[in-house]
């Protein structure tokens, strides 16, 4: 009875109040769509339109169906690298089981181009396959136990005389199965699996990969078949594929530069692929086709190099700098035009020459696992290829060997556990991310996943990054990475504000920096560090420099650290002390984690054996945004 009364007496209130409110609204002077005016405006997120988060991916995995993976044991499949990547248990290719800690993202299955989907057409003793002559003949030799024989047999083939098998019904049929386990797996919202190939051309052993990535489902992807190296070793017959397809198709892709540090110091160099001059056009085409450049993966970091950047003592982190992946010695001059901050540097140079800078990219990290297993842990390291996966020698085993000497030789412990992608986009989906990597919202992380945002302006002050609504102000007022600034109003300097977290189940933070390279009005390009906001008390110096390093709490035997030192949050404000209006600039943040295990700890922990004298056990993991472009002269 009680419970009926309640009910009644709270209906009729409601009848009450809804006799009473125009009553009052005419007594106010309040009209009802004024209310609903302030209404539909009262929520702070009416209208907002910028990204709100930042995702997580590798850009660069292969799987079986690259000739490289899948004939030298690889057996996980497109389908096995999504399911791993969105989060799922499976079963490596040496058997072990294998998880990720959290999901991704998104993910590019990246497959080479080149032969696609030789090893697992084999397996299936696929008819396509044995219809080619040199097919036929590799099919024969892996089921006579000779497959090694098989593989060196693709590996040695000269690529310039085009696809040694010359099947289209097979490449048709390899890529159908690619673009089939992308559109499956694929769920907008939730995960973004990419439509994607690597273009693979190395000449001479000097790596140009590329990369190539489809912001279009299977229905357009499928009107075409992934251009290769066996098409063109020249980028430039590849960036006229890529325009083609969207002339045909109303699609568009993007490509992703590999990192160039076995390029042997072709990925950024200042001449044409057959020796030419650059001009304009070239520059106009570059950029539009590879908006991005890799700066971080397995095969070794390509950030700087302590012989192009003395000053900076953070720049000889995981450097895989002997060879080109023909094993073919390395000289110092070829450093200049393989490493991403030297090339932004000439990017300037070029721009002064040619009016349009080639070399105005996004930077971002992914993996280039052979496993189809998108790892990128210190403590989950599912290694490069199928023999590298956890085991207690994997550290020693020789990967590449160089006929110049055994001083040139490269061991598996000299390979990183990197790195991922961070998108900052509105949503999951192929669109959303697609577009932020191609106007280059995106910043490269050496497998950490701690957070951190930049914004430039003229006018910002101190205090702003302390403010609630930081975004808003930063794209209302100025530019994220990625950005442009142009035309200096008079007496101002450009000012940064940058927001950093790290990763939850990760390290602290020990610095927030500015990489800034310019050039000067004799045409001559520079750098410089400045650390903006460091933690533990820690001072900067007039220079701009910490000099004093962040600690360290590594237990090498036991492969642990603790969070006792560093940051977990840092906020830096920062304004250019040396700007020149006249100079065109670029700037860039590194974010730099406190010390932790490296991956070969970790199995030193494992397995419970000794590393060799000399072998990296431990690093400070980092991450590196896309530059923000000071151009004068221009609006």
């Amino acid at each position: 009875m009680k419970s009926k009364t309640v009910k009644t007496l709270a209906l009729a209130g409601l009848i009450a109040a809804s006799v009473a409110l125009p009553a009052l609204a005419e007594e106010f002077n309040v009209k009802p769509e004024h209310v609903n005016k302030q209404e539909r405006n009262y929520s702070p997120a009416v209208g907002q339109n910028f990204p709100l988060r930042v995702y997580w991916g590798d850009t660069h995995l292969h799987t079986s169906y690259s000739t490289d993976a899948g004939m030298v044991g690889t057996t996980l499949g497109p389908e096995e690298a999504y399911r791993y990547a969105r989060g799922e248990e499976v079963t490596s290719n040496t058997g072990l089981k294998a998880k990720l800690r959290r999901p991704l993202d998104f993910l590019v299955v990246a497959d080479h181009a080149e032969a696609l989907g030789l090893a697992p057409f084999i397996r299936a003793d696929n008819p396509l396959l044995q219809k080619s002559p040199t097919g036929k003949r590799w099919y024969e030799l892996v089921k006579a136990g000779k497959g090694f024989d098989a593989f060196m047999e693709y590996v040695n083939s000269d690529t310039s005389k085009g696809d040694p098998i010359k099947s289209p019904d097979m490449a048709r049929a390899a890529w159908d199965d690619e673009t089939r386990f992308a559109e499956k797996y694929n769920s907008p919202g939730a995960f973004t699996a990419f439509i994607g190939y690597e273009w693979t051309s190395h000449p001479g052993g000097d790596n140009l990969h590329r990369v190539v990535v489809f912001r279009d489902g299977i229905d357009r992807a499928k009107q075409v078949l992934p251009f290769s190296a066996y098409d063109s070793q020249n980028p430039e017959d590849l960036w006229k594929f890529m325009a083609t397809y969207e002339q045909k198709t109303g699609g568009r892709m993007l490509a992703i530069s590999h990192n160039g540090n076995l390029s042997n110091g072709r990925m950024f160099e200042l001449h044409k692929f057959g020796g030419a001059p650059l001009d304009r056009a070239y520059a106009e085409t570059r950029i539009q086709r590879e908006p991005l450049a890799e700066v971080t993966q397995m095969k070794g970091t390509g950030e700087s190099h302590p012989f192009l950047s003395p000053d900076d003592e953070f720049s000889d982190f995981e450097l895989l700098d002997k060879t080109n992946i023909n094993a073919l010695p390395k000289k110092q001059s070829m450093l200049a035009t393989e490493y991403a901050r030297e090339a932004l540097k000439n990017g300037l140079l070029l721009e002064q020459k040619l009016g349009v800078n080639p070399f105005k990219f996004g930077m971002i990290g992914s993996t280039d696992s052979h496993t189809g297993l998108a790892s990128a842990e210190e403590d989950n390291n599912f290694g490069k290829l199928p023999f590298l996966e956890p085991s207690a020698k994997r550290h020693e085993d020789l990967v590449l060997k160089s006929k110049a000497g055994p001083q040139f030789d490269v061991v598996y412990g000299s390979f990183s556990a990197a790195g991922l992608a961070g998108v900052w986009a509105r949503e999951n989906t192929r669109e959303a991310l697609f577009d932020a990597m191609e106007r280059k919202e995106v910043y490269a992380s050496t497998g950490t996943r701690l957070t951190v945002r930049v914004f430039a302006g003229w006018d910002f002050k101190p205090e702003e990054v302390d403010r609630p609504d930081f975004a808003a102000q930063g794209y209302k007022r100025g530019v994220p990475m990625g950005g442009d600034l142009a035309n200096a109003p008079a007496g101002k300097s450009p000012t940064l504000m940058i927001r950093a977290l790290r990763d939850p189940d990760g390290a602290n933070l020990d610095r927030i920096q500015i990489v800034k390279g310019w050039l000067d009005a004799s045409g001559k390009t520079h750098e410089r560090i400045y650390d903006v906001a460091v933690s533990g008390g820690r001072k900067i110096d007039a220079n701009g420099r910490a000099k004093t390093p962040v600690g360290d709490t590594v237990d090498i035997p036991n492969a642990t650290w603790s969070n006792s030192i560093g940051s977990p949050y840092l906020v830096g404000y920062w304004k250019d002390p040396a700007f020149n209006a006249r100079e065109n600039a670029f700037y860039y943040v590194r974010v730099i984690e406190i010390p932790t295990p490296r991956w070969t700890a970790y199995d030193a922990k494992f397995y419970n054996i000794k590393m060799p004298e000399g072998t990296k056990m431990k690093l400070q993991e980092r991450a590196f945004t896309s530059p923000i472009w000071y151009t004068p002269g221009k609006s």
